[in-house]
């Protein structure tokens, strides 16, 4: 099992210093990749101006600054947002053009939303897309293989119609550049399935995430694919009792066997997001869980 950290982005309050010291300790203990979370202009929901979205350092440009300086580090999206984005051939070019300037350290995990975010639809003018979000990321996903292929035929869609067009540069990982998608519905889980190379579950136990191995275990083998990667992120709270939302919490001992009911399920990586923001605090938080959890699943798999 692999591990990742979801940078320290938001809310107010959070800092460049900050999320540096995510990174830094990421890459000190070995963690595979650091995640961003993707908003732009949520509603202000009942907290008004202090949303946990509503200041929020924008994901691409921040995985930019990051890779930069940490060499070491795979560099994800968890998750883009993409029919909210509202322009799918510019995000083809900026995801690989970020691939590129890092060498192919990219994975980008992809979402529709829920009801919820339909607010953040209508405040970037995509309010008639919201009905029609899973279609538009579906296609947008082929868009993107076809365009870092390098093809140079047209490409007639619904949503995009394009004849005479040339893009550039390619992604240093090509039309393989990996591509997870998340969603908590059955049309989700069929499209991990068919066309994701990972599905990429958010706010799911592992007994939430039993029952849906099975549906997006039979639409890859339909689709003549291989079972996509399997990642879960996760909020890691110390010491709480389980709430109406799933996070890892409790005792060392009870996050373990969480982690180990994961590892029996298939799932390959976890992308943990810590409470607090300041670097003294992500910094204590990664090496308390460093420590006193992933260490014993380290010892386990050997």
């Amino acid at each position: 099992m692999d591990f990742g950290l979801v940078l320290p982005t938001m809310p107010r309050g959070v800092t460049v210093e900050g999320i540096q010291a995510a990174a830094e300790v990421a890459q000190r203990f070995g963690w595979s990749t650091v995640w961003t979370t993707d908003h732009i202009l949520p509603g202000r929901g009942p907290l008004g101006d202090d949303e946990e979205y509503a200041y929020i350092f924008e994901a691409i440009t921040t995985l930019a600054y990051i890779g930069g300086r940490f060499p070491g580090l795979r560099l994800g999206t968890s998750a883009i947002c993409v029919p909210m984005r509202n322009n799918a051939p510019l995000l083809a070019k900026e995801l690989a053009t970020l691939d590129a300037l890092t060498h192919g350290r990219l994975t980008v995990a992809l979402g529709i939303g829920d009801e919820e975010d339909k607010p953040e639809y209508a405040n970037l003018g995509s309010t008639d897309r919201f009905r029609q979000r899973g279609a538009y990321l579906e296609e947008a996903i082929h868009l993107w293989r076809h365009l870092w292929a390098g093809k140079r035929e047209p490409f007639e869609g619904r949503f995009h119609h394009l004849t005479d067009f040339a893009f550039g540069p390619l992604p240093a990982q090509g039309e393989r550049l990996p591509i997870w998608t998340g969603g908590r519905s059955e049309a989700a889980y069929r499209r991990a399935g068919r066309i994701s190379d990972g599905y990429h579950a958010s706010q799911t136990g592992p007994d939430n995430l039993r029952p849906r191995l099975p549906i997006i275990r039979a639409e890859a083998k339909a689709a003549g694919r291989p079972m996509p990667t399997l990642s879960i992120r996760t909020r890691v709270k110390p010491g709480r009792a389980p709430g109406p939302v799933y996070a890892l919490v409790g005792t060392p001992d009870d996050m373990l066997a969480d982690l180990r009911a994961f590892r029996e399920l298939g799932v390959q990586h976890i992308a943990l997001l810590f409470e607090g923001h300041t670097p003294e605090k992500v910094t204590a938080a990664v090496e308390w869980f460093a420590s006193e959890v992933v260490a014993e699943i380290v010892r386990e798999s050997r």
